[in-house]
Parts: structure tokens; C-alpha cells; sequence
């Protein structure tokens, strides 16, 4: 389905609103009432269209390319009123408020803006409103495209489509130019042919047809007398055609994306009109506070009343009041439930004590609505409670529904449903260190607040996910899954505090050794973590290329130093005690910061929405960039140990998974046959790029094979891949073409995928994962350019991360009907870490196959590699 384009002809609409209303100022004296019409009309239009793409368009200027042809075009005309003209800016600011995009171009007209973008629109398959107040628009008219039209003030619009154009005018849209040719407009000085008016024009179009095709057989008109005007007057006619003609192909500067509509910040236009003095419009936005008290359901809290088994519904929406993002070791504050009996507030040490409710919770058939499952699952674990039958989260239903919005809370998920009046937690709580909580009465109406807006936002964000065919991936993938990641997160990874402590000294006594011999190297001492006292170091006292500048002096980023490399044996020392310190700094220091002190575990929180590509992340600690490049970095997984003696770290994990789904989604034969005939898929490759037997690739033709074929994945350029290759980009280019010509299919695959990208608007994954490119028809080459590799690596990642999500709820499901006792901890990319028991490493070794290599079906096999140790370290 297209987008819904809506583009507003603003002075026709801005003119038409002054003459409408009686000249309102507000109580800075400044003139209001051309932008409150328009305003008025502008919030009519959102609620009715619903536009995703928007735009008003403004005339530049007095002169334009029509007066070439007719220096009268326009004459006659009254100067526009200044209590008008200084309406214009204002208005402008209330459109950017509004997030509404306003364009004009000088030697143009809005008409033609509208004009050209419509027919933009409408070739892409789009629906296109137009809203004006000039006739003259009725010629773009089309399957596509609708005209709404102003008559009496602005509120009350027509709408033409082609069959209302031809039984109200009695022509097509392609003919309205010739009939303004024939009768002219006064408003626009356009001559016309004098003494012919609507009804002859319409009449002899109706026998004509066009304007040509009348003067072409002047002689079949009827009446002397009209004949003679039409003679006399040709000149005029056709000048007055070209006049009327709306320009379908401006030089634009912007494009059809430019437009795009996310839908407005109250808070921005609730501030404009204020500043406006439009009291009365501010309700129509979600208003002030009073008004969204109003709207609010007030939140009965039941603090001190036992609770009672008539309120726990089937349908419950479920809010866990946290205020910070550590849900492992921040308190509960409060738990709110909305169900149709109203909205109720409890503490969580009531709840702990109320067997009723433990049993609703533990009951799988009492359906639960919550934000963010997983928070809610480690939650109740804390206090002792376990819950059952969690079946919708909002947070994942938002993410999915529109992965690019990096908001998901709430507040911002109802605003951008159009429910307004629920303030932000930074609003009530405070934002870093002014963050506290408020008295029990502001906690408990905000959260009460949230879980009325939750058992609301259900039914919409449900609709939503029918319509993007999600339904499956959400029900069948992202909910199971998250309950998963939150008995994960709860158990934790124990840590080997003192081995990390070590790790931490020997990683000090090398930094003293590398930092020594810096300073031999330098013959002076200095701060080596200041490019300040670097650059001189390296660049003046050393002799060595400064390649790059910086504001500050010379450029000492890690680009430049590799590139030097091997001019100077101190540049390996400097990256080494540049890598070694991060490891210091970033993951032996950071790790043991967030060791749980009662628990000996860290807890990580897997970040279920976030990713555009639908891979997980993680936090305190990021498991997922734990360095293992170097050894050093992949020591630090020595301090990941099991949780009980007599037990091991047990990874597996998918081998080269994003190239088997390539070869799955491109369908290229060849590609597939390596795969099902276990072949070495990066020696096959070099083999064909470089047009040798499959014994003779050496080393090195394998690893520049191995970067072409991951390069290919990711829509790498010839200058990505000449940089990781260390080759010419012209080398690259070969490399990538001789992949191409060997593999046909892919590149057919990538081509097809940036065409849909570029007619749709997003990729898919496999499981119907969404991701939407805005920048796809981007006039600015770069972002073009980058939403095109995008395009081709979404649907590769994203469909690997889903297979690998699939896999954890089929591990999970396979351990518990197995009854084993391993544990599922960690997800790391395409890596799956568990907790075995030394006797059930057999059988887990077998689960762990069959359920990962089975999880789904493609054309060519699944394969895991796994392997098992004292730490995760000894496990790979």
C-alpha cells in the first residue's frame, strides 16, 4: 500500500481564511486571523486523512515564469493587506511546530509545488489529497489524486474526483486547462476569450473536446457571433492555456521523503497556541492540564483495602512502577491494574501477602497486558510472585509496528496514536540527578495514568499489526522470546571476581611495560592519552607524515596511526596501549561494576526493542562487544564460570548463518550447492573471483574471498572493500564484479530488493520483521546510497536474528520437555551460551543440534558449531 500524501495550497488557504474571519489579534496586538483558520482547518484535515506525507506549499514572490508570457499575469490584482502578509511567518512557525514540512521556489508557484509532487506521488502508487481554494488545482484531478476544495470560508470543502468533477462541471480533469483558456479568470488577469463564460466553454467542450481540436474546426461552431470571438481571440486563448497549465515538473528541491508526516509534539503546539492566544484549540491537542485531568480516568488507589478477587479480570493491563532502568536492583514502587472495573494501585509488599492475587498471577488463563514483559517477569521474581499468561506487550507491539522510533515508552506511544493528556516520567520524576520520586498521590495517578493508556493502546497497536502481516512474528516469536530473556536475565552469569581482579593487574603491569617503551621510543615522557602532547610527539619530533588536521592540530585517530604503522615501530605500541586500556577501563573495571553483590552474578538486560534489524543488545554488561579480536579481549571471558560445581560453559553457534540465509533468500544455485555439499564456502568463492582450481586458493586469496563474500552481505562499496582489504578500489571493484558474474542470483536478489525498498518504503525479513528507509528516494546521494545497503543487509541480518530467536524458544521448550537442568544465559549475536551439568552435556550437545539446525526450513542446511568448557572462555 502507498503512502497518504496530503498537500496544501498555503496562500490560496491563508487568503481565503483572512477574508472568512473578522480580524482577530491577540493580546501581543499581532493579527491572527488568517493563521487560526488555517489552523482550524489544519487539525480537521489530520483527523480525517491521517497523512503519513504532508506538505504546505507557499508562492515565493511577486514575479514568476508565467509573467515571460504575459507581463499582465496576475495584474490588477490588489496588494496583498499587510495585517495579511505578516500573518505569513507566523503561520510558518505554527507549521514547524507542527512538524509540517513548507516549501516554496522562487519563479513558482504553490500550484506548481503541488503539481509536481502530485504527479510524483501518483506515479509511485500514492493517494493524494490536495486542499486549496483556486479552481485552477482541478486539473490534476485523477484515480490518485483528490481536490478538496474551500467554498463559503474554509471549513466546508468539496471533494473533487473524477466522477464529481464530471457531474458538477461536466468535464474531465484533463480538460479544465482548456475550459479556464476559453473563460478566462479575473482574479488572475487571465484574458480568456472575452464574451465566453462557463457555460459556453463547457458547452463547446462537450462537442470539442480540447482547445486544439475547437480552433482545428472552427468552421462546425454554432453562431456567428462566437465563432468571430474565437478568431479574433486565438492568441489570447492559447496564451491563457499555457497560463492556467500547472507546471508537473519544477525544479524542486526537495523530495517526495522530505515530506514524510510522524505526526506532531503536543507540547511544541500547545506552546504556539498559547503564544497565539487559540485558548480555545488548545483542548482540541490534549490540552492543558485541567483538560487531561479531565480526560483521565482519576486512579482509585486501594493502598490500605485488602485486595479483592472481583477486580482481577481476564483482560488486565498490568503497570510495574520502576523509576530507574535497572529493574534488577531499583525497587518496585507500585503495581497498577486497568481492567473495565477501573484503574487500581497497590504496593508490591500488599500484593506479596495476597494469595488472591498470586493466584491470578500464576494462572496462564487470566490474561495479563503489561510494557515490557521481561521487566515485568524479573520484577515479580523479586518479590516471590510468579506470573503466568502474559499476552501483550505494548513496548515489543511499538517496536515492531515501527522499529525506526527510538521512543517506545508510553507516553510517546500514545501521543503518536492521537491520545494526548499523559505526561512523560520525565515530567513527574525528573530527568539524571534531579530524578526522585514524588509523593505516593503524583506516583500512583501517573502510573495509574499509564496502565489506562496500556488497556487502551491494545485493540489500536493489534490493528496495526494485522495490517503489517506481524501478527505471528509478534505472538508466535517477540512474546515467547521475551519471557525467555527474562527468567536469562534473572538467573544471571556467575562471575570470577578474583580472576578478573587479576586480569586487572596483569593488564596494569603491561600498560607500564608498553608506556616504557613508548617513552624510550619518544625519548621524553609524556600524557599518551593526549593527542595534544601526541601529535607533537609523532609529527615534529619524530619526523613522521602528519596525514590529517583536526581543529586542534594534528589528527592522532586510530586511521591515521594504522597507516603509519610500519614507519615507526612506536605507532604498534601506541594502538596496543590504546586497545589494552579500553579493555582496562571498559570491561575489567566495567564488568566488576555491575556485579550483583548479593548474587555474585551479573544480571545483563537484553534490549528487546531496539535494533533496527531485530537483533538483540544488552546492558550492564553489553555482552554483545565483549572484544574477542584480540587475545587479551577474549580473555576477559575467562571470568564467566558456571553458576555450581560440576558444571560447564557450553556455547554454540551458527556457522556463517547471514550467508546461508543469502543463499536461501537469493536462491542461487550455486551458492546453495556449496552449502548442501559442505563445501568451504570462502574457498569456493576465492576460487571463482579469482579463477582458480579449488586446491590452489591460498591463504590470502581465501581471506580477500572472505571479505567479499561478508562485504556482499552488508551492500559493501568498492571503497568499503578496498579499505578492509588494504587494496586499490579498482582491485575491489573486480573482486566485486567477478563475485557478481559467479553468482548471478545474488545480485539479482540485491537489485530486486532495492526496487521493492524503493516502491515500498521498507524491507522485510523472512518472518515479516519490518524496517522502513525513508532516505530510499533521497536526493542526496550519500543517504540514498546508504539506505540502498541498508535495504540489502535488513532482510540478511534481520531474517539471522529471528532464525536465532526461533532457535531460544525452541532450546527452551526442548530443555523443559527433555527436563534437564541446563540453563539457557546468554545470547551474543549468532551465539548461544548455556550453564550444562557434566552428565547432561551429551544430551544437551544433541538438543542443541537438532533444535538450532532444525529451527526453521531453508534451501540449504543450518549448521551450529558448539564446544563446552570450565569457562566461557574454554568453551570456543
Amino acid at each position: 500500500m502507498g503512502n497518504k500524501l496530503v498537500l496544501i495550497d498555503g496562500n490560496s488557504i491563508a487568503y481565503r481564511a483572512f477574508f472568512a474571519l473578522p480580524l482577530l489579534n491577540n493580546d501581543k496586538g499581532v493579527y491572527t486571523n488568517a493563521v487560526y483558520g488555517f489552523t482550524t482547518m489544519l487539525l480537521k484535515i489530520l483527523e480525517e486523512e491521517s497523512p503519513d506525507h504532508m506538505l504546505v506549499a507557499f508562492d515565493a514572490g511577486k514575479t514568476t515564469f508565467r509573467h515571460k508570457t504575459y507581463e499582465e499575469y496576475k495584474g490588477g490584482r490588489q496588494k496583498t493587506p499587510p495585517e495579511l502578509s505578516e500573518q505569513f511567518p507566523l503561520l510558518q512557525e505554527l507549521l514547524d511546530s507542527f512538524g509540517i514540512r513548507h516549501y516554496q521556489l522562487p519563479q513558482y508557484e504553490a500550484d506548481d509545488i503541488i503539481g509536481t509532487l502530485a504527479r510524483e506521488a501518483e506515479n509511485r502508487g500514492d493517494e493524494v489529497t490536495v486542499i486549496s481554494g483556486d479552481k485552477d488545482l482541478l486539473q490534476l484531478v485523477s484515480g490518485n489524486v483528490t481536490v478538496r476544495l474551500t467554498k463559503k470560508g474554509i471549513t466546508n470543502v468539496e471533494t473533487y474526483t473524477p466522477g464529481f468533477l464530471k457531474e458538477k462541471m461536466e468535464i474531465d480533469p484533463e480538460q479544465v486547462i482548456h475550459l479556464k483558456a476559453l473563460m478566462g479568470d479575473s482574479s488572475d488577469n487571465i484574458p480568456g476569450v472575452p464574451g465566453v463564460g462557463e457555460k459556453t466553454a463547457v458547452k463547446l467542450l462537450k462537442q470539442f473536446g480540447t482547445l486544439e481540436n475547437l480552433y482545428d474546426n472552427l468552421g462546425e461552431v454554432s453562431g456567428k457571433k462566437l465563432k468571430e470571438k474565437l478568431e479574433t481571440n486565438k492568441n489570447e486563448a492559447y496564451m491563457s492555456k499555457k497560463l492556467v497549465t500547472i507546471e508537473l515538473e519544477a525544479p524542486l528541491e526537495i523530495a517526495l521523503t522530505d515530506t514524510a508526516y510522524t505526526g506532531y509534539e503536543p507540547s511544541a503546539v500547545r506552546k504556539q497556541f498559547q503564544d497565539l492566544g487559540f485558548e480555545s484549540l488548545i483542548n482540541r491537542i490534549g490540552s492543558d492540564e485541567e483538560e487531561s485531568k479531565a480526560e483521565m480516568i482519576s486512579v482509585e488507589v486501594e493502598k490500605e483495602k485488602p485486595l479483592t478477587e472481583d477486580i482481577l479480570l481476564d483482560e488486565t493491563a498490568l503497570i510495574v512502577e520502576i523509576l530507574e532502568d535497572n529493574y534488577h536492583t531499583s525497587p518496585v514502587e507500585a503495581i497498577v491494574l486497568s481492567n473495565e472495573k477501573g484503574v487500581f494501585a497497590f504496593s508490591p509488599e500488599q500484593l506479596m501477602e495476597s494469595d488472591t492475587f498470586k493466584t491470578w498471577a500464576a494462572d496462564s488463563s487470566r490474561h495479563k497486558w503489561v510494557f515490557d514483559a521481561k521487566r515485568t517477569l524479573v520484577a515479580f521474581k523479586r518479590y516471590g510472585i510468579p506470573v503466568e499468561g502474559i499476552t501483550f506487550d505494548v513496548l515489543l507491539a511499538s517496536y515492531l509496528v515501527n522499529p525506526a522510533v527510538n521512543n517506545h515508552d508510553i507516553p510517546a506511544i500514545s501521543h503518536r496514536l492521537g491520545e494526548t493528556g499523559i505526561p512523560t516520567d520525565e515530567e513527574v520524576y525528573g530527568k539524571g540527578a534531579k530524578r526522585k520520586r514524588p509523593e505516593d498521590d503524583v506516583l500512583y495517578e501517573h502510573a495509574g495514568r499509564k496502565a489506562l493508556m496500556l488497556y487502551r493502546l491494545k485493540s489500536n497497536l493489534e490493528e496495526q499489526l494485522k495490517q503489517n502481516k506481524q501478527e505471528e512474528l509478534f505472538h508466535n516469536l517477540e512474546m515467547p522470546l521475551a519471557l525467555i530473556l527474562g527468567e536469562m536475565e534473572y538467573t544471571g552469569v556467575r562471575v570470577d571476581v578474583d580472576r578478573l581482579k587479576e586480569m586487572g593487574e596483569e593488564l596494569e603491569r603491561r600498560l607500564e611495560e608498553i608506556k616504557k617503551r613508548i617513552y624510550e621510543h619518544a625519548g621524553e615522557e609524556f600524557n599518551i592519552n593526549s593527542p595534544k602532547q601526541l601529535g607533537p610527539v609523532l609529527f615534529e619530533k619524530l619526523g613522521l607524515p602528519p596525514l590529517k588536521k583536526t581543529k586542534t592540530g594534528y589528527s592522532t585517530a586510530a586511521d591515521v596511526l594504522e597507516q603509519l604503522s610500519s614507519q615507526h615501530e612506536i605507532i604498534d605500541e601506541i594502538l596496543l596501549y590504546r586497545q589494552l586500556g579500553k579493555l582496562q577501563s571498559t570491561y575489567i573495571e566495567g564488568l566488576l561494576k555491575v556485579v550483583h553483590k548479593e548474587t555474585g552474578k551479573v544480571h545483563t538486560r537484553f534490549n528487546q526493542a531496539l535494533t533496527q534489524t531485530g537483533r538483540l543488545s544488552s546492558a550492564d554488561p553489553n555482552l554483545q562487544n565483549i572484544p574477542i579480536r584480540l587475545e587479551e579481549g577474549r580473555k576477559i571471558r575467562q571470568a564467566f564460570i558456571p553458576s555450581r560445581q560440576g558444571w560447564v560453559m557450553f556455547a554454540s553457534d551458527y556457522s556463517q548463518i547471514e550467508l546461508r540465509v543469502l543463499a536461501h533468500m537469493s536462491g542461487d544455485e550455486k551458492l546453495i550447492q556449496s552449502f548442501k555439499e559442505g563445501e568451504d564456502v570462502h574457498t569456493k568463492t576465492a576460487s571463482e573471483v579469482f579463477g582458480v582450481a579449488p586446491e590452489e586458493v591460498d591463504s590470502d586469496m581465501r581471506r580477500k574471498a572472505k571479505a567479499v563474500n561478508f562485504g556482499i552481505v552488508y551492500g559493501i562499496s568498492d571503497y568499503g572493500l578496498s579499505q578492509s582489504l588494504g587494496v586499490s578500489r579498482k582491485d575491489a571493484q573486480i573482486y566485486i564484479d567477478a563475485y557478481f558474474k559467479s553468482y548471478p542470483k545474488v545480485k539479482e536478489y540485491m537489485e530486486d530488493t532495492v526496487r521493492q525498498a524503493r516502491e515500498e518504503g521498507y524491507v522485510e525479513t523472512l518472518m515479516n520483521r519490518r524496517r522502513y528507509l525513508p532516505d530510499m528516494n533521497s536526493r542526496n546521494f550519500n543517504r540514498r546510497n546508504a539506505a540502498e545497503r541498508t535495504a540489502m543487509n535488513t532482510p540478511i541480518q534481520g531474517t539471522a536474528a529471528d532464525i536465532i530467536k526461533k532457535a531460544m524458544i525452541d532450546m527452551a521448550a526442548r530443555l523443559k520437555e527433555e527436563e534437564l537442568e541446563a540453563t539457557m544465559l546468554m545470547q551474543v549475536h549468532d551465539e548461544l551460551i548455556l550453564e550444562v551439568p557434566e552428565q547432561e552435556v551429551e544430551k544437551v550437545t544433541e538438543a542443541v543440534r537438532e533444535v538450532m539446525e532444525g529451527t526453521v526450513e531453508l534451501t540449504v542446511p543450518l549448521e551450529v558449531d558448539h564446544s563446552y568448557g570450565k569457562t566461557w572462555f574454554d568453551a570456543k
